[in-house]
């Protein structure tokens, strides 16, 4: 009996840091869905995100000048390898596609070896919809000048609304 408790112990604790990968339902509005190949999705076979579970994961502030606004602006939320790791989205490609349909493919590469940002806040506040949000994938040029050139530009699509994980 003792051998049987021990093994069904040792199961659990196997068992239990899978069960840590699963991603919770949003509870509020949602702003961010991921489709395609996904290990973890919470709502079917989608990744559904709201502003709290975006900003719950591992981010970054940057203080910088785009092409888009005036002046430096801070640009803070998840750093986009964190929302993929979230959903446990496995991709050759992404696909982000904005509001208005605008859509641009963005290498899985922007993801895990730049700290580009899923920015949720400009200057401290959430970004409204007239302001390019309520998300925009920023690229850290305030961390190395060489991104602040059209190919990455052409990349940086605001008031997303989804990522095709492909």
């Amino acid at each position: 009996m003792r051998s049987l408790l021990r093994s069904a112990a040792m199961a659990a604790v196997i068992l239990l840091p899978a069960s840590s990968f699963a991603l919770d339902a949003p509870k509020g509005e949602v702003i961010l869905t991921i489709t395609g190949k996904l290990d973890h999705p919470n709502v079917g076979d989608t990744a559904q995100f709201d502003l709290v579970m975006l900003e719950a994961l591992d981010g970054r502030k940057g203080t910088m000048e785009t092409p888009w606004t005036t002046g430096k602006v801070e640009f803070s939320g998840p750093l986009f390898r964190a929302v993929l790791e979230a959903a446990g989205a496995h991709a050759d490609k992404l696909k982000l596609i904005a509001l208005n349909d605008y859509a641009a493919e963005v290498p899985v590469e922007d993801a895990f070896e730049i700290d580009s940002i899923l920015a949720t806040r400009m200057d401290g506040a959430p970004m409204p919809v007239r302001d390019k949000g309520p998300l925009f994938l920023v690229y850290p040029f305030d961390q190395d000048s060489s991104l602040y050139n059209e190919k990455y530009f052409s990349r940086s699509v605001w008031q997303i609304k989804t990522i095709e994980a492909e």
